[in-house]
């Protein structure tokens, strides 16, 4: 069981001080910074980030109970909320005037619920009443409004990543305002309705801001509605209701993820995969969105994952008055105390330690038994090349052998992908040499992610140590070759047949095999010659070009250089003989042209075998 747990805690946690009677905890999700507040700032405040740039200690009058905390992007300036009326500001810019100053919520008898900053100095105050959208001036210690909007808010969700903050709306809280900020501007986007499983009567808030997340998956905004078991619709389990945002255009439903079980959830997002963890039962279940269930409607997914347990994690101890042999004390996973934020995020404040939480791809490959599913999961994570060459060894040797239809499936996805990198690429670089008149400046290149298994990663990890096996047939071995040249083919992609031929001294048909097929495809051949003479196979390479019919065109003097160093005056012989010959053929003289610069060679000749033989014929 050990070695099926898919999730774990990262290895090293930010750690601060936990939560107290006198220290309280704060968590900006935007910069990624826990906040440990002590005595409302007057005795300290430790500020630590994902990096050691991002943590700050100062100190701070206490003006009273701390509601909310946050630093402005880069750190420049403190946003502290104390009352429902107000935030106050302070400047970490260096030589700025570090007093403080505040910045009143304009609307009459609004509650201020909290704040998001959308840049290092643009502010929004989200209040009972709607929004307020500020520029700060820390310069002058002032703010100015640059954009309200009226609007009855029960609570607020931000998504940092996208600057789009949503707003709960109407008595039952059901209907959502998503609000877009970027470069002083705000832009409302679509609202709409989140289906409620009961509509209370009368109406009352029945959407919970925990039961809602934003959070991006696959580059798409999307906000995720826990939707829980009701039993009078005598539904078989909560599910988990994701809604599409897009910047332009309706919000729709897209995704309905079933959990199967009832209880308290809450969610994560991790390498795009929506991990839904499930208190009682101290287990989680994964999702990919974009694995589609053959026998599901498009939109509704079961897990892809049996559920299974985060790691066991160990705290280990600190301090002076740590025993060497103590042993790390176990943690209690899925706490009540846990706080989940997005997208990758768990804090335990009881403990005083901030996670990430990350995803183990070994594990799957036993859980997940269709191999062509599998190799769909695997090639949408981030880590996933070593995995997915170790499943190829595996589907071609020993207990976990597959049968060639399944290898097949394989292939063809591995290039499918490749095939979509390289026609990138080509895209790329037709934009690159056109030039900035036809949009190479807007044009990215393409990112070589790991999904990316050319044909040398597969040749250096798993072929050539396939071949190598004892027991293996050579039936099987020569099906599985010509199955990966057919996938490259099917996706017109060249085939490589030089790394082919770098098989031949472990498995010795595939050099045939590389040849043949070589003819064929009218590939390059110079790569082939390159290949058999620095492996010093000077007649091999001579065979070859007269069966591809190019021993008239090539260089003489890199035949002869390659079979002198061989240091075979015979071979050296046979060489010399069949260039005389061919000079014969093509001028009627034996002789070389003083361009072919051969005339070393001519010399070394004569001193091997005398002038006489110089105008012998031979043939090979």
């Amino acid at each position: 069981m050990a070695e099926e747990h898919y999730l774990e805690l990262s290895e090293n946690p930010v750690q601060f001080e936990h939560a107290s009677s006198v220290n309280n905890v704060f968590f900006d999700e935007a910069n990624k910074q826990v906040f440990a507040v002590r005595s409302g700032g007057a005795t300290g405040v430790v500020v630590k980030g994902p990096d050691d740039k991002s943590s700050v200690a100062f100190r701070m009058d206490d003006k009273g109970e701390v509601k909310c905390i946050k630093f402005s992007i880069g750190n420049k300036i403190l946003a502290v909320q104390r009352t429902s009326k107000s935030v106050d500001f302070i400047n970490f810019i260096p030589d700025y005037p570090h007093t403080e100053f505040t910045q009143e919520c304009k609307t009459r008898n609004a509650s201020i619920l909290g704040f998001c900053w959308t840049s290092w100095n643009e502010i929004v105050f989200i209040t009972d009443q709607g929004v307020e959208f500020y520029q700060v001036f820390p310069d002058k210690r002032n703010l100015k409004l640059l954009k309200s909007q009226s609007i009855n808010v029960n609570w607020y969700q931000y998504c940092p990543e996208t600057a789009v903050i949503l707003l709960s709306t109407t008595v039952q809280g059901n209907v959502l305002q998503p609000l877009a900020f970027k470069n002083g501007n705000v832009s409302k986007m679509s609202k709409f309705e989140i289906e409620l499983p009961v509509i209370p009567k009368p109406a009352k808030l029945s959407l919970s801001e925990r039961d809602v997340a934003m959070a991006t998956i696959y580059g798409q905004l999307y906000v995720m509605y826990l939707k829980h078991h009701s039993r009078t619709a005598n539904s078989p389990g909560a599910e988990v209701v994701l809604y599409h945002l897009p910047r332009e255009g309706p919000c729709k439903k897209s995704h309905v993820l079933k959990l199967n079980t009832t209880g308290k959830f809450a969610l994560n997002i991790v390498d795009n995969l929506v991990v839904v963890h499930h208190q009682s039962s101290q287990t989680s279940l994964i999702f990919d969105i974009r694995l589609k269930e053959p026998d599901c409607s498009v939109n509704t997914q079961q897990p892809v994952l049996p559920a299974r347990s985060i790691h066991p994690y160990r705290i280990p101890l600190s301090g002076s008055a740590v025993v060497p042999s103590q042993p790390p004390v176990p943690c209690q996973l899925y706490s009540s105390s846990w706080s989940v934020f997005q997208p990758d995020i768990i804090i335990s404040a009881s403990e005083g330690y901030l996670w990430y939480l990350q995803v183990k791809l070994p594990p799957t490959v036993k859980l997940l038994q269709d191999k062509g599913k599998l190799m769909d999961f695997l090639l949408r994570r981030r880590d996933c090349k070593m995995v997915i060459l170790s499943v190829c060894s595996q589907i071609l040797e020993g207990s976990e052998k597959a049968e060639l239809p399944v290898v097949a499936t394989v292939f063809d996805k591995l290039n499918q992908v490749y095939k979509e990198y390289l026609e990138a690429e080509q895209s790329y670089a037709a934009a690159v040499e056109s030039g900035p008149s036809r949009g190479a400046a807007t044009q990215k290149r393409p990112v070589r992610t790991q999904a990316v298994i050319d044909q040398s990663d597969m040749y250096t990890h798993v072929l050539s140590s396939f071949s190598e096996r004892k027991g293996v047939s050579h039936k099987f071995i020569i099906a599985v070759l010509m199955e990966y040249i057919r996938s490259l083919n099917q996706y017109q992609i060249t085939v490589q047949a030089c790394l082919l031929l770098s098989l031949e001294g472990t498995y010795p048909p595939a050099h045939q095999l590389s040849l043949d097929m070589l003819k064929r495809l009218s590939t390059a051949n110079d790569e082939i010659v390159e290949v058999l003479l620095s492996k010093q196979q000077v007649l091999g390479a001579l065979r070859f070009i007269r069966s591809v019919g190019a021993h008239d065109n090539v260089s003489a003097r890199k035949f002869l250089d390659a079979a002198r160093q061989t240091g075979d005056q015979m071979l050296f012989y046979t060489v010399f003989r069949s260039f005389q010959q061919r000079n014969q053929r093509l001028r009627g003289s034996p002789a070389f042209n003083p361009g072919e610069h051969c005339e070393e060679h001519v010399t070394h000749f004569k001193q091997l075998f005398g002038e006489q033989a110089m105008m012998k014929a031979s043939t090979v």
